[in-house]
């Protein structure tokens, strides 16, 4: 019997948009690792270095979101995703050519970083502002699984690529590499036919004005305003969490590196097969109580690490599942969210819905990153461990407390 693609996978600018939404993704996942392994082999940085490389590369999101959602309503998607694919391949190749030169110093890898971030972020508010005009409103959930499953996948086999290439080739070489995947991801984008509607005209010529603007659809919405709500505080829990789980399991609990790669294993298991399964679950349990349910298993998922104890084998296999079904958890919650929001913002406005959004959900990582520190610090890591999977689920409350919980199905814009 042979496989037929079905669905979205007839649709051929989708196909392209999911190409070059995955191809990007694997290239940023080599970037993560090679950038600061960069910084790490050839610069011989300190932990205060890299330390700032890493917020460089974070502090768009936070700093930026707003401004860059405005920014992307104001003009068409694909060129704005085009142009960051090839700023992004442009600013890679410059750290081997300034290797090549030895010409290459910290401050460089800074500003690299704050410029991939920056890029990377206009990249993605305007990928997810562009799909609502090139498929159906009733589509969304469908195309927002598939291109989870492009990034899931490419989170799974990325960093190994990613260290294999600093292995064999240095790491500047593997910078290489990753900028040829944006190039790609954007000769993907350039082949999309469809027609982009033109971007509504601007009725104010102030940022501020306009960035408010996507902040009081949010504060209206009876859809957006607890979406917010939830997505904000999920991305400071689990990064408090994330902050000490590697510490509290080596110290505390005794497990080996080795087994640290078996539980990451099973997460990147689990984050792809939540993929493929998104659609079937948000159809069977209905788009806002997906939401909530999934935020419930990554929650009760996390609450597993504080709680785990015995043999050394029955800790591991706990957390393995356990992070197995934290990432079936947490990408049934992403899709169902993502398409609800889409759904629920007319199209005129979804650059600076998606911008606040990103300011939620990647901008206040560092912020979580930070407090799970100090906290662990202060009150130690066990209970930091209980009070972000506890944060997570109250969290959730904002869900189960508001009209999302009631939706089986995708609304309308003039809903919000």
């Amino acid at each position: 019997m042979r496989f037929r693609f079905t669905g979205l996978w007839q649709h051929q600018d989708f196909t392209r948009l999911w190409l070059g939404g995955t191809v990007s993704s694997f290239g940023s996942q080599i970037t993560l690792l090679a950038l600061p392994l960069t910084a790490v082999l050839v610069l011989d940085a300190t932990p205060l270095q890299m330390g700032i490389l890493a917020a460089a590369g974070s502090a768009p999101a936070l700093v930026f979101g707003l401004g860059a959602g405005v920014w992307v309503d104001r003009r068409k998607k694909r060129p704005i995703m085009i142009a960051a694919d090839y700023g992004r391949a442009i600013l890679l190749l410059a750290v081997p050519v300034s290797v090549a030169f030895d010409v290459l110093r910290i401050e460089h890898l800074y500003a690299i970083a704050l410029a991939i971030g920056m890029l990377s972020l206009l990249f993605s508010i305007a990928s997810r502002s562009m799909l609502p005009s090139l498929v159906a409103r009733d589509e969304l959930v469908e195309a927002n699984g598939k291109l989870a499953v492009g990034r899931s996948a490419s989170e799974v086999t990325g960093p190994g690529v990613a260290g294999g290439l600093v292995q064999l080739f240095t790491a500047p070489v593997a910078l290489i590499v990753d900028a040829f995947t944006f190039v790609a991801s954007a000769l993907a984008v350039q082949s999309i036919r469809a027609p982009e509607p033109e971007p509504a005209p601007s009725t104010d010529q102030d940022f501020v004005k306009e960035a408010v603007q996507g902040l009081a659809l949010i504060r209206r919405s009876s859809v957006l305003l607890p979406l917010a709500a939830v997505v904000g505080g999920v991305a400071i829990f689990n990064a408090m969490f994330e902050a000490v789980w590697l510490l509290y399991v080596s110290k505390e609990l005794g497990l080996e590196p080795v087994t640290f790669g078996i539980i990451f294993s099973m997460g990147g298991v689990g984050f792809l097969l939540g993929a493929l399964l998104a659609n079937r679950l948000i159809g069977w349990t209905g788009i806002g109580r997906s939401v909530f349910l999934g935020v419930v298993l990554a929650a009760l998922s996390d609450l597993a690490t504080p709680l785990a104890g015995g043999p050394i084998i029955a800790v591991a296999a706990l957390l393995a599942a356990a992070s197995f079904l934290f990432g079936i958890g947490a990408t049934v919650f992403r899709v169902a969210q993502v398409s609800l929001r889409q759904a629920s913002t007319p199209i005129s406005l979804q650059g600076r819905m998606n911008g606040a959004m990103n300011s939620l959900e990647v901008g206040l990582i560092p912020v979580g990153a930070l407090l799970g520190g100090v906290l662990g610090e202060v009150i130690g890591l066990r209970p930091t461990l209980f009070l972000a999977a506890g944060g997570e689920l109250v969290a959730v409350l904002f869900i189960l407390l508001s009209a999302v919980w009631s939706m089986r199905d995708l609304p309308t814009p003039s809903d919000g």
